[in-house]
């Protein structure tokens, strides 16, 4: 990752601030000393000796002012001559991640018109209240590209209503940081997940911070590690492997249904009935729940016989999609048995097994 630090310091303006990793910011928030531009104002547009610019394409993105806020007041003298390099580096990818977003629409260039191609926008918040602050302003303003940053994600939030205005590119978490480092829940994560696939939007879970609690067991993790353990979760979501991952599912059912074993599991007028009340979203997280009870685990006393037959519209998808224990899912889905499932196997497991809900309420003759 390249950082552009054309000023360090800053001052806190909300509860996200409380432990920030970077020591320049630490000093200038505790002393409420000045912010000061650096030896790398003029980054981008250095050169090396062969007069060629030491930053190139394969550099992007290019993050800007990590050691400070772009927008902090105090800058303002600064600005112009930053936007005007990158206006003058089109090749190169700029993101400005900021809790002033307030203060975006004073602070732009006068050429901005509608906005500049390769400049991003990432509005950073912590909680429900700050996300409710400054999350319209970001969803308001011109700007090609927009990004929404939960660092540090301190409790469960809700940010559907912005990424229902179709704007927001990605979103990113991560846990807190620091000695006093507060409380990251693995449920936000994957519920901070779960609102990025219903609107399609990427989502990325960055690092877990210093404690992270998944399940009823709260994890302390070297800092080192923090990033390892986060890509280790393997659920980031891309919109454009959808399509694949949707190619698969049907590709998948198509042979299944030609099969008669499989084709006996229906859902009766009944369990219909219960979807139909339940609700799509309630269906998906009780499928994570039997996903994980009854075929996360790499071995079973009674493998073959976990899931029952019938009771619930969940196992009767499990059974009807080869996804009731882990030898049908080593057959059909090429999961391999001996080893706990990943996030994205189960994630996988639960996107076959609603689609095949989906297609029953929709099209299966009573």
């Amino acid at each position: 990752m390249i950082e552009w630090n054309p000023w360090c310091g800053c001052r806190r303006v909300s509860d996200g601030c409380l432990n920030c990793i970077s020591p320049e910011i630490k000093s200038t928030s505790a002393a409420g000393g000045k912010i000061f531009q650096t030896n790398d104002f003029h980054l981008p547009i250095k050169r090396t000796p062969e007069r060629l610019y030491r930053l190139t394409y394969s550099d992007n993105p290019i993050y800007v002012c990590t050691k400070s806020d772009f927008f902090i007041e105090d800058a303002d003298p600064w600005r112009k001559a930053v936007w005007d390099i990158m206006h003058f580096r089109k090749d190169l990818h700029f993101k400005i991640i900021t809790k002033r977003i307030h203060r975006f629409q004073d602070c732009i260039p006068k050429n901005w018109g509608r906005s500049y191609p390769n400049v991003t926008i990432v509005c950073s918040c912590e909680n429900q209240k700050s996300a409710d602050e400054r999350l319209p302003h970001l969803v308001d303003i011109l700007a090609a590209h927009k990004e929404i940053m939960l660092e540090p994600l301190l409790e469960k939030t809700n940010v559907e209503a912005y990424l229902s205005s179709g704007c927001i590119e990605a979103v990113t978490c991560s846990g807190d940081s620091g000695k006093k480092a507060r409380l990251c829940e693995y449920s936000w994560v994957m519920n901070m997940r779960e609102q990025c696939v219903r609107h399609d939007v990427a989502f990325h879970f960055k690092r877990t911070g210093d404690r992270f609690r998944k399940d009823i067991k709260i994890y302390h993790i070297d800092p080192s590690s923090q990033i390892k353990q986060a890509q280790k979760a393997d659920i980031d979501y891309d919109p454009q492997k959808k399509e694949d991952n949707k190619q698969l599912i049907d590709q998948t059912l198509f042979h299944l249904a030609k099969t008669k074993y499989r084709r006996q599991y229906v859902l009766s007028p009944k369990l219909k009935e219960y979807c139909r009340q339940t609700g799509m979203e309630k269906l998906r997280r009780k499928a994570f729940e039997i996903v994980r009870e009854k075929v996360s685990s790499p071995y079973y006393k009674g493998e073959g016989r976990q899931t029952p037959l019938d009771g619930h519209p969940i196992y009767i998808a499990m059974h009807a999609t080869g996804t009731c224990c882990r030898t049908c899912l080593e057959v059909w889905h090429s999961i391999v048995s001996g080893r706990r499932l990943t996030e994205k196997d189960i994630i996988y497991i639960v996107d076959t097994i609603m689609e095949w809900i989906k297609r029953q309420l929709e099209y299966h003759i009573e």
